[in-house]
């Protein structure tokens, strides 16, 4: 990509696996603890990852963790597909930023900074702090049942900026990323990607989303996405069409995010379902993103599960959480963190050496 172009190909070139020889080196370290195996369940598994993805062992707390969230309205709200009030992303953000939000209190409880990023906002960028508007495409995104969501410039400047933004965390010294998403309607986006790209019906993909559809809006919501399906199909084979024909903004941007934060290396926890679609197509991309990235709670939402399982991923809770905004990706956190401490702090025993030289005189 060094002479301007996007050719997302590179990606498959550009990201390389954690290193595997590290997480053997970490495992034979936890050996040496002495406490049991499997006595730290997935404590182990998730320092060993760590320890891959840092390139270390012992591996390195998790000292500047940094939630982010992305944001953007969606056109298909206005069909009565969301539980959020159409055009309501500008109240998710203000939230947030005000640290009222679920995941902003509990952020700021935990001493994890929030950084929101605003794509496509329906509303005046002025209203907004000029560093959570500086990446806008556009305000809001077409109506993915009946038309485009952006144009193809509008595609890859969104995809483009997601990429900015992980070079701007990784070169921050951001160590691991909490993902989540600020959207009034990214639900039905999420669920049309995950259909497209796992072959299903609408029906299957369908969810209630964060707030609780009643039955009437969840038939307007498997419509919308049954309708949006007949769009994504045919551009199955260019994932940055399928993202400009049915994604937005910010599922586009959050697809750029996670492909270039596995080229440079910086771990992340997904959130949802909207993170979930995003990391289905960054897959489709380059097969090795999904060793950088933790899931960080089950939502309940199906899409969600379809695409985990398409991904090979499995979440670290479930809770019935079904808020969104990154807390269930938050709430893992501290889980995350522990396992990082636990496994660079425990003691552990030096390896016997080959010959025991007493011994080998006492054999005479």
């Amino acid at each position: 990509m060094s002479d301007g172009s996007l050719d997302l190909d590179d990606f498959t070139d550009r990201i390389e696996r954690p290193l595997g020889s590290v997480r053997r080196d970490a495992e034979e370290r936890r050996e040496r603890t002495g406490l049991p195996p499997g006595a730290l369940g997935r404590l182990d598994e998730i320092a060993e990852w760590l320890s891959a993805a840092q390139g270390q062992v012992p591996v390195r707390p998790v000292e500047r963790p940094r939630m982010l969230l992305f944001a953007g309205d969606h056109g298909v709200a206005s069909l009565g597909v969301s539980g959020q009030p159409v055009d309501g992303a500008r109240e998710l953000v203000r939230a947030a930023l005000d640290g009222q939000s679920p995941s902003a209190l509990l952020a700021g409880h935990q001493g994890v900074p929030v950084r929101v990023v605003d794509l496509s906002v329906d509303c005046p960028a002025e209203e907004l702090p000029a560093e959570v508007t500086r990446h806008r495409v556009r305000r809001s995104s077409g109506r993915l049942d009946i038309e485009d969501s952006l144009s193809a410039e509008e595609a890859e400047r969104a995809f483009r900026a997601g990429m900015a933004v992980a070079d701007e965390e990784a070169d921050a010294g951001t160590d691991l990323v909490v993902l989540g998403d600020l959207s009034v309607g990214g639900t039905t986006a999420a669920g049309t990607l995950v259909a497209a790209l796992c072959g299903t019906d609408a029906s299957v993909v369908t969810g209630r989303g964060g707030g609780g559809l009643d039955d009437l809006a969840w038939m307007r919501k498997c419509a919308a996405i049954r309708d949006g399906l007949r769009r994504a199909r045919p551009v199955l084979g260019d994932q940055l069409r399928l993202l400009a024909t049915v994604a937005g903004a910010d599922l586009t941007a959050m697809t750029g995010f996670l492909l270039q934060s596995a080229v440079r290396r910086t771990p992340v926890i997904l959130d949802g379902v909207v993170s979930a679609a995003c990391a289905l197509v960054a897959q489709r991309i380059a097969f090795r993103g999904p060793d950088w990235w933790l899931v960080g709670q089950a939502s309940g939402e199906p899409a969600q599960a379809k695409a985990l399982d398409r991904l090979t991923l499995e979440p670290l809770l479930d809770h019935g959480v079904t808020v969104g905004q990154g807390l269930g990706s938050l709430l893992s956190l501290p889980l995350v963190v522990s396992a990082s401490r636990l496994a660079a702090e425990l003691p552990v025993r030096e390896p016997e050496s080959a010959s025991d030289p007493v011994s080998d005189l006492d054999a005479t």
